[in-house]
């Protein structure tokens, strides 16, 4: 905890929340996930269909995909999901490039780089993606032996009763913030997301980013019968 003389004038106390080394953790994967993203989309312009299952290429169906279609003079783009099509041109399968329009999934400013280069979406992800993972690895080795995770995310018995979280989720609707000495922990929801992300998601979006890979694929089998599928892990991954 630490004060100001301004603080200690109103009569408000400034906490902080987290160690030096979660901010840090925080603020380099804001950078990964920001690279991580658009480098994602960039690779996913050189097939933008998803797939179920163990293949996917042109002649298999897809049940999402962004495609481009010529009526007449005019290059027009479809996002299908399922038996739905939808009008996207300008942004999703059919974009302006340098004034003239182009056949892209994602349009160019949202890929890195912005032109077309599967190649070079490849190294920015893959670098990022290692950085990424040893990132991760270093704040869950601290969270255990900082004792962070069981004391500020794990909920305790009484707070996962029905009758409480609903509570916390009518206040939540309501935008109800806590105040005082309430607001230095998170609230249940908040413990749940966070423990959801750590545990849940980044290791799927992990485990699936590496079932997409061949040679581990040859060390770690498994994981295409985990994931369904190359083409099924793509889409988890997606």
């Amino acid at each position: 905890m630490a004060t100001t003389d301004a603080g200690m004038a109103s009569g408000r106390a400034l906490f902080y929340r987290h160690g030096l080394l979660v901010r840090l953790s925080h603020w380099v994967n804001v950078l990964c996930m920001t690279v991580l993203l658009y480098s994602g989309l960039q690779i996913f312009n050189a097939h933008p269909a998803l797939y179920w299952g163990q293949y996917g290429a042109d002649d298999d169906p897809s049940f999402i995909s962004m495609e481009a279609e010529q009526e007449g003079d005019v290059l027009k783009g479809v996002t299908r999901i399922g038996g739905l099509s939808f009008d996207t041109t300008g942004i999703l399968g059919v974009s302006n490039v340098d004034g003239e329009a182009a056949v892209r999934g994602f349009p160019n400013w949202l890929t890195l780089p912005s032109y077309q280069d599967l190649a070079s979406g490849r190294r920015w992800h893959f670098f990022f993606a290692w950085l990424f993972v040893i990132n991760g690895f270093i704040y869950l080795a601290y969270g255990f032996v900082s004792r962070h995770f069981r004391r500020d995310l794990l909920p305790a018995a009484e707070e996962l009763k029905p009758s409480h979280l609903g509570h916390e989720i009518v206040n939540h609707a309501r935008l109800r913030f806590p105040k005082g000495a309430e607001a230095r922990h998170y609230n249940t929801l908040q413990k749940l997301a966070y423990l959801a992300v750590i545990f849940v998601l980044l290791p799927l979006m992990i485990g699936t980013g590496l079932t997409m890979s061949p040679g581990f694929n040859a060390v770690a089998p498994w994981l295409l019968d985990l994931f369904g599928g190359r083409q099924s892990a793509r889409t988890l991954h997606f």
